[in-house]
């Protein structure tokens, strides 16, 4: 294996390692949103969890937090809460996700 293979099989490695942090980072950061929603919704116990799994799983519908910000504005519209308070606590759930993602590394 040349010095140019072990750098490109490296860059490789590394893109994989961030990808798949990113994917946790963002995986954790629904999941905190889901939970702090179904609190919202009165939703409690195993309910709650299944809620923020639903999160999770919205966030796989398209590229970007646009399917997620959707899924929540309509689940908390009867709340009371909108568009603006559901990105930022998106941003705060995201910083909150990303420090616990790492403290498991």
């Amino acid at each position: 294996m040349t010095t140019f293979d072990s750098r490109e099989a490296a860059f490789e490695n590394q893109f994989a390692r961030d990808a798949d942090l990113q994917f946790r980072v963002f995986a954790r950061r629904d999941k905190l949103a889901g939970l702090w929603a179904a609190e919202k919704l009165g939703i409690t116990g195993t309910d709650a969890d299944a809620y923020a799994k639903s999160v999770i799983l919205s966030d796989l519908e398209e590229a970007g937090d646009e399917d997620v910000v959707r899924k929540l504005v309509t689940d908390l519209a009867k709340v009371g809460i909108g568009d603006a308070e559901i990105r930022k606590l998106l941003d705060e759930k995201q910083a909150e996700a990303r420090r616990q993602v790492m403290e498991t590394l």
